[in-house]
C-alpha cells in the first residue's frame, strides 16, 4: 500500500517548484490559475459523488464552473470576505481581459473573473484552508454542498 503523501509538496519538490508570491501576478494570471483550481475542485466533488457516464459528469461540472455560477457564489461570499480578499477580488473583476464572454452577461464575466483571480490568488498564497473554506461555504449556499 502506498503511503500517504502531500500531494502538493510532492509535486513541488519533483518539479522543482519555488514558492509563488501571489502579489506579483496580474489580476489575469491569477484568474488562468484560479480557473483551473477551481475546475478541479469541482470535477473532484462530481466524481466523489459517484460513478456515472462522463456525459453526466461534464454537465454537472460545466453548471458549476461558468460564469454565471460563479458570480452568483462570489455574490454571496462577498460578505465573508476580508478586505485583502476583496481587494484581489476586484482587481481580477476590473481586469480588462481580451476574451468576451461567450454564453453570459459581461457582469456574470467580470465577476467570475474576479472570483477566479481571488481563488488562484489563495491557491498560490497557499491559503489553503481559506481557499477550500470559501469555495465550500459558496457551494453550500447555492445548495450544491450539504
Amino acid at each position: 500500500m502506498e503511503e500517504s503523501i502531500n500531494f502538493l509538496t510532492f509535486y513541488k519538490e519533483t518539479f522543482g517548484l519555488k514558492r509563488a508570491d501571489a502579489a506579483t501576478y496580474s489580476p489575469l494570471v491569477l484568474a488562468y490559475i484560479g480557473d483551473a483550481v477551481y475546475e478541479l475542485m469541482i470535477r473532484t466533488k462530481i466524481v466523489n459523488d459517484g460513478n456515472m457516464q462522463v456525459n453526466k459528469l461534464h454537465k454537472k461540472s460545466a453548471g458549476l464552473v461558468k460564469a454565471e455560477t460563479q458570480a452568483n457564489l462570489i455574490k454571496l461570499l462577498l460578505p465573508h470576505l476580508t478586505e485583502e480578499e476583496l481587494a484581489v477580488y476586484k482587481r481580477g473583476r476590473n481586469a480588462k481581459s481580451m476574451t468576451v464572454a461567450k454564453h453570459a452577461t459581461m457582469t456574470d464575466y467580470r465577476m467570475a473573473t474576479g472570483f477566479e483571480a481571488l481563488i488562484g490568488w489563495l491557491f498560490l498564497a497557499e491559503r489553503f484552508q481559506r481557499l477550500t473554506e470559501l469555495t465550500a461555504l459558496g457551494l453550500r449556499e447555492i445548495g450544491e454542498l450539504t
